[in-house]
């Protein structure tokens, strides 16, 4: 299989039978342009067509897991409807691509994992976190509303009331309290994070195969349940939140740092 079509902006490698994406926008602390989100949507009916490969592992280039979106295409989704439809399509079509794959996959949160990027750490089957490093969901502090992520996930992995605490107030989750929550399913130094991580991917590829997939995607089936009730309104209305004045403010005191 061919992935160097995905470079530069989404890494793929090779450790025997576990695939190692790594999310490559360093400089951008691996924030989704409009690349990396249509390769990172991509990439996974790909990994399902090659027959080497059996788990996989997604991690982030330098000193971040994701930041999440782009700020200039909030701006951009702020000034202009087409655009901003389409982005949101874009969402629920990655949203989709990655619960609907059926290799399991193990997130190396090496740091900062906010919005879509604490969207896909929580899409994953298992999660390490770098000690050091902390999950958000800071959709409604900037004005959004919460069209995916932390509306949809978190509440299958803590209470109902701590989910609405996070997303509605965005407040970071450090590692530690990750782990205690259920958001994530080991917290290491950070220079163990990708070792552990593809640790346990090469455990999981040495499962039996149509018992592993299937079983992941009879767990899955929760997660899309959930999305196909809850995404058509979520994303429709973070859709017509992105043209709100609170956004604009919102991205012109970020631009401004």
């Amino acid at each position: 299989m061919d992935y160097g079509r995905f470079a530069p902006s989404l890494l793929v490698t090779a450790d025997g039978p576990v695939r190692i994406l790594t999310m490559n926008r360093p400089d951008d602390l691996n924030s989704f342009d409009d690349d990396l989100h249509g390769t990172m949507r991509r990439v996974w009916d790909a990994l399902v067509d090659d027959e080497e490969v059996a788990a996989v592992v997604l991690t982030g280039a330098g000193r971040a897991f994701s930041a999440g979106g782009h700020l200039p295409n909030f701006e951009r989704n702020h000034r202009d409807r087409s655009y901003r439809r389409r982005d949101i399509r874009e969402a629920e079509r990655l949203a989709r691509a990655m619960l609907e794959c059926e290799l399991p996959v193990v997130a190396a949160v090496n740091g900062p994992a906010v919005g879509l990027g604490g969207s896909l750490a929580m899409m994953s089957d298992l999660v390490v976190m770098a000690d050091d490093a902390f999950i958000s969901d800071p959709h409604v502090s900037v004005g959004l509303v919460a069209g995916d992520g932390g509306a949809l996930t978190w509440p299958f992995m803590m209470s109902m009331l701590k989910a609405k605490e996070y997303v509605l107030l965005g407040d970071r989750i450090p590692a530690d309290v990750a782990e205690r929550l259920g958001l994530a399913n080991r917290v290491v130094p950070r220079e163990d994070v990708l070792t552990e991580a593809v640790a346990l991917a090469q455990r999981l590829a040495q499962q039996p195969a149509q018992a592993l997939r299937d079983s992941k995607r009879a767990l899955n089936l929760h997660m899309l349940q959930a999305a196909n009730l809850i995404m058509p309104f979520a994303l429709a209305a973070e859709s017509e939140s992105f043209g709100s004045d609170d956004v604009r403010h919102s991205v012109a005191k970020f631009m401004a740092r």
